[in-house]
């Protein structure tokens, strides 16, 4: 009899282990799923599946939708500027080049003859600022940012009151 009170004892207490272990398991089971759908649920909204614009009422022929607006806004249309060829300014008797092919970005077509018509103006304002420009100015993502913000602001400047959005470099070549 006192051996049978202690298998009971024993098998009580594995029985005890086992089904602790379980419900363990079973919380980081639980756990695990919710954080899933969670973040499936976060990533699902911020990949605009659950954008309103998308699934809500059909808009009007009267009344364009606002992402109609926003890609009328977003057009934009390119001018191909000449090659541009100039001497750097360096110190001693090394001699560097730069060759730069641009376009420039305006916001609507009506733009481009003016800007064309002033594209001598342009083009004298490029040349005086790059001709001054040395190796160092060039170097590193920095050195390009600088470049375009300047030309915009030149460009910009030549052909007022019309605008151009923004200076694009097809190739930049400095030997």
């Amino acid at each position: 009899m006192a051996d049978d009170d202690i298998d009971e004892d024993e098998t009580e207490d594995e029985e005890g282990k086992s089904s602790g272990g379980g419900s363990k398991k079973l919380i980081i089971i639980i756990v695990a799923v919710i954080l899933l759908i969670i973040g499936g649920g976060a990533a699902a909204f911020f990949m605009g599946l659950f954008d309103s614009s998308d699934s809500g009422s059909p808009a009007t022929e009267a009344e364009p939708s606002s992402d109609s607006k926003k890609a009328a806004e977003d057009l934009a249309f390119f001018h191909d500027l000449p090659d541009i060829t100039v001497n750097l300014n360096t110190k001693g008797r090394k001699r560097s080049v730069m060759k730069l092919k641009i376009s420039l970005e305006v916001a609507s077509p009506d733009e481009i003859p003016k800007l064309q018509a002033l594209m001598p103006r342009v083009i004298d304002n490029f040349q005086v600022y790059l001709r001054e420009l040395r190796l160092d100015d060039l170097k590193g993502s920095a050195g390009m940012y600088r470049l375009r913000e300047e030309l915009l602001m030149r460009v910009n400047a030549a052909i007022t009151p019309a605008k151009v959005k923004a200076v694009l470099f097809k190739e930049m070549l400095v030997q």
